[in-house]
């Protein structure tokens, strides 16, 4: 059983190292090459091709597909006149030496940094890449070959001509139409985030509006009764073994914050869930006017937040003005808050 596994352990390991291999095989030739130069065998002629009124282009697909056509760069765009397509295999045969196979013919092959050797019956014919042409005009003539090609009626002798302003007009347009699509979304962003502030506000203004209510409205007898409970708790020993923490500077644990939330409801029955209504608080302004209710002084709220008392100003002043959309005092806030919850 071990025997088998460590067989099909190794199976594995040789077939990926095979697709690995193929994977990189398949794309050496991918992209465009110009024909340079062809050197025959007789007397060292050389015919050099990259005059600029024109040469030969070869466009691999993933090394599986040839694309051949005859090229020539214009101040305008290019000019292309399609000629063949074929297929194309590469066999590596080790040591550097590898075989092209186009149509079934091998040729042997010589790869250099940025250019290749084709042999075929002793010619050597030398192509040099050309990503600047394959990037800008790759897939035109691609579909220019394929369709000319397979269409038996048409003579490779048709030229085609592809123009930069044309192209040049193209991106503008794709431009505008990305910038338009974008000036778009985002005023639909603007719009909905507006409304939803609208709504938040207007939710927003309808709660302080119950809480002044509430207040305005409470009986004489409630508010004596209230009042009494504060009396009673701010004198218990109890607040006066949470003020002694507090003033010690000790940053409060999960369960300490839970502590204190359970005191104040014992106090103030809604002032935790008209603080939490009001506005969607970080943990730091949340517990801050935790501690504002329970009448801590703030440079012990900032001892116990392990904050500057400048950072916790700026908290309070902040919050009032997210809550009632007008600048005010960390005076204003801290009396805010002593005044909901009852």
């Amino acid at each position: 059983m071990k025997k088998i596994l460590m067989l099909l352990v190794t199976a594995s390991l040789m077939i990926g190292c095979l697709q690995t291999q193929e994977e990189k095989q398949a794309y050496i030739l991918h992209g465009a090459w110009v024909l340079q130069h062809v050197e025959y065998p007789s007397g060292g002629c050389v015919d050099y091709y990259m005059d600029g009124s024109g040469t030969f282009c070869f466009i691999y697909d993933g090394d599986s597909m040839l694309y051949e056509c005859r090229i020539a760069a214009t101040s305008s765009g290019m000019v292309v006149v399609p000629t063949a397509k074929g297929s194309v295999t590469l066999i590596d045969k080790g040591g550097g030496e590898r075989l092209y196979l186009e149509n079934n013919e091998p040729h042997p092959l010589t790869i250099g940094d940025s250019t290749i050797t084709i042999q075929s019956d002793g010619i050597l014919f030398t192509l040099l890449r050309a990503d600047d042409i394959y990037q800008e005009w790759g897939t035109e003539i691609r579909d220019i070959i394929a369709r000319e090609i397979d269409n038996e009626d048409v003579h490779d002798t048709n030229r085609y001509v592809l123009s930069a302003k044309e192209r040049q007009q193209e991106r503008t347009i794709h431009w505008f139409v990305f910038c338009s699509a974008f000036i778009v979304i985002a005023a639909m962003i603007a719009v909905h985030l507006a409304i939803t502030n609208r709504k938040a506000k207007t939710r927003l203004q309808l709660q302080l509006q119950q809480i002044h209510e509430v207040q305005e409205n409470r009986p004489a007898a409630v508010r004596q009764v209230v009042a009494t409970m504060e009396n009673n708790f701010f004198a218990s020993n109890d607040y006066a073994a949470l003020q002694k923490r507090m003033a010690s500077g000790l940053l409060m644990k999960e369960q300490d914050w839970e502590r204190v939330e359970q005191l104040l409801r014992t106090v103030y029955s809604g002032f935790i869930s008209q603080l939490r209504n009001l506005y969607p608080m970080s943990e730091l302004e949340y517990q801050t006017c935790l501690l504002i209710k329970l009448r801590i002084a703030p440079k012990d709220i900032a001892a116990v937040l392990a904050r500057d008392i400048s950072t916790i100003s700026t908290v309070r002043s902040r919050l009032y003005k997210k809550v009632f959309g007008r600048k005010g005092g960390t005076k204003e806030w801290d009396d805010f808050i002593l005044s909901i919850g009852a």
